[in-house]
């Protein structure tokens, strides 16, 4: 008889025959040879993200603090995502990624991080450039966004929720163009994405199926029961103002030196401004282009350069499309008398 020991217990069984183990057949599949992908496999997808992946970047944002100690201490504010656009190393990304920025740390896809610096920032547009000191990096391709169309795909390259998810890739389409955001008093058009757009994908691509950037990754709805709905910088805005800040530092924006008030704005101080439409002018700066034009306190701005204004952000969005220096059409209303003045408007101090 053979024993048969299992654990602690112990049994008689009959004599059992055995097989040989090259007559088991292999029930494990073997490993199909390497071969190109398939079409199927090798998709627009993945043609896109091979294109730009190389590109896309983390971005550290760190600055002093004290301690317990009283010790100044470089602490770690956040990290975003930010897209190379020249191979010498001008990235682009949001200006809320590297605000209040002391030290810049850029990581790059291929392992390396290198020191950055903040070349310029916009907070109008929540744009900024970051540099590095390297050359013959990848550089993405910039496209079209005017040409974008509703319903195509659109794929999202970032950073979410830090460096540990780097480079993730996230798919679905253009849900909509020109979607029209107020913050503060600015306006902006964006365009919608239900591609998953996660705190650390700011500053990432928005990228179409042909492997260009259309879009700079900016912000998300955070509220309960929304879902889907991202939000990315089209890139034909981005360009002009990615340049200047390469160029200058900065952006120049006209201004007229006035203050003022729309309804809802006077409403939220605590003012009941009995107006159908316009803007109301609260003050007049000495010796601004309004001032030299004669504009007044209590004048309402009710069109300039032939675009209605009926809110601070339609003022501020007027101004944006007027080059420093030029002399800009003022229809306003004092006292029940409409009247037209052409101040010439003067560089935003920053």
């Amino acid at each position: 008889m053979t024993i048969l020991v299992i654990g602690l217990s112990i049994g008689v069984l009959p004599m059992m025959s055995y097989v040989k183990a090259s007559s088991i057949p292999n029930l494990v599949p073997p490993v199909v040879a390497s071969k190109a992908p398939s079409e199927d496999r090798n998709t627009f997808v993945v043609q896109a993200v091979k294109n730009v992946g190389p590109a896309v970047v983390g971005i550290t944002n760190k600055a002093y603090m004290r301690d317990n100690f009283d010790q100044k201490v470089l602490v770690e504010k956040g990290v975003g995502s930010g897209v190379i656009f020249d191979s010498n190393g001008y990235i682009a990304t949001n200006y809320h990624v590297v605000e209040g920025a002391q030290d810049i740390t850029v990581s790059l896809p291929d392992g390396r991080t290198i020191s950055g610096k903040v070349v310029g920032v916009d907070s109008a547009t929540d744009l900024a450039v970051v540099k590095v000191d390297a050359s013959g990096l990848p550089a993405v391709v910039f496209g079209d966004s005017d040409s974008t169309m509703v319903g195509e795909p659109a794929i999202a390259i970032g950073n979410p929720l830090g460096l540990e998810f780097r480079g993730s890739v996230t798919v679905g389409v253009i849900s909509a163009l020109n979607r029209t955001i107020e913050v503060g008093d600015r306006r902006f058009k964006l365009i919608q994405t239900d591609a998953a757009i996660n705190p650390g994908n700011s500053g990432g691509a928005l990228v179409n199926a042909d492997g260009q950037v259309i879009g700079i990754n900016s912000a998300k709805i955070s509220a309960a029961g929304v879902e889907g709905m991202g939000f990315s910088i089209p890139i034909n805005s981005a360009r002009p103002i990615l340049q200047s800040l390469v160029e200058n530092g900065k952006v120049a924006r006209a201004y007229l030196g006035i203050g003022i008030l729309d309804r809802d704005s006077a409403l939220r101080s605590g003012y009941n401004l009995q107006i159908d439409h316009g803007v109301y002018v609260t003050r007049v700066e000495k010796n601004g282009p309004a001032y030299q034009a004669d504009m007044q306190e209590g004048d309402i701005i009710v069109k300039v350069s032939g675009a209605d204004i009926n809110s601070v952000a339609d003022l501020r969005t007027a101004l944006d499309n007027i080059p420093v220096g030029s002399k800009v059409d003022v229809v306003i209303i004092r006292n029940g008398k409409t009247l037209s003045v052409s101040p010439v408007v003067k560089e935003m101090e920053n």
